[in-house]
């Protein structure tokens, strides 16, 4: 698996740049910080802002520099630190193995995280300066990238909750961490959650945040607005450490 992550985690771009968002500075105020920083995909970074936007959260965007120049005791005065998709190795590339420590101190202290696609991957033990809140779990990807496919919808489920068909673009899978709030069609987990020290964190291989744009060309079962109703669920539940049903 190891060497299948090197030879194509070049690939993980885990969501299409479509629109650029602005940096901001990160405030103590603002309970959710939202890293928009090297490796990130833009688009991705705009779609989980439109998200927070429509459930009326408050939050701040975080550059790479600006994340490297944050100590733990800053970190902490956020609830929640969401790294959505893009290039895991870029992202974690991007940052110095002090911020990566920095941040997983946090997290144990009671910091939150929430990882989506490439901020799954960046959560595990990656050998590219990951966060490694898994206790040594590596991730790999979700078994369609092995029949060459990179991007398609593709359904979750879940104990207590209806099968949603979701947009998924080189996403990971998590076996061997946490409890599975949502399995692929092949049974491997989609979504999961888990506890790093005091931290709650919650990982998604697909993107329920995605707008209407990235699913041209694709047929969708589900409605757009039934996945964002999705993804607010899960930045709710890691915002406010609530344990969603899982197997």
């Amino acid at each position: 698996m190891f060497a299948r992550v090197l030879t194509i985690a070049s690939l993980a771009i885990c969501s299409i740049a479509l629109t650029s968002c602005g940096d901001s500075q990160p405030n103590a105020q603002a309970p959710i910080l939202l890293f928009d920083g090297t490796g990130t995909s833009p688009g991705d970074v705009a779609a989980v802002e439109t998200i927070l936007k429509d459930n009326h959260l408050s939050y701040a965007t975080v550059s790479s520099s600006q994340l490297n120049a944050m100590t733990e005791s800053l970190l902490r005065g956020h609830r929640l630190l969401i790294v959505p998709g893009g290039n895991f190795i870029k992202i974690g590339n991007s940052l110095t193995p002090g911020t990566t420590a920095n941040i997983r101190k946090a997290v144990e202290s009671g910091l939150n995280y929430l990882g989506i696609c490439a901020g799954g991957f960046f959560a595990g033990n990656s050998p590219f300066n990951g966060l490694n809140l898994t206790n040594g779990v590596r991730f790999g990807f979700y078994s369609a990238e092995d029949r060459g496919i990179r991007k398609a919808p593709v359904e979750i489920a879940g104990p207590g909750a209806p099968t949603l068909e979701q947009y998924w673009e080189d996403g990971p899978q998590f076996t061997g961490w946490g409890a599975v709030v949502a399995r692929y069609p092949d049974g491997t987990p989609a979504v999961a959650e888990g506890t790093y020290g005091e931290g709650w964190v919650i990982l998604a291989g697909v993107h329920p945040e995605a707008p209407a744009a990235w699913r041209r060309g694709m047929n969708f079962r589900t409605p757009v607005e039934a996945d964002h109703a999705y993804a607010g669920k899960l930045i709710d539940a890691a915002l406010n450490r609530i344990t969603l049903p899982h197997d």
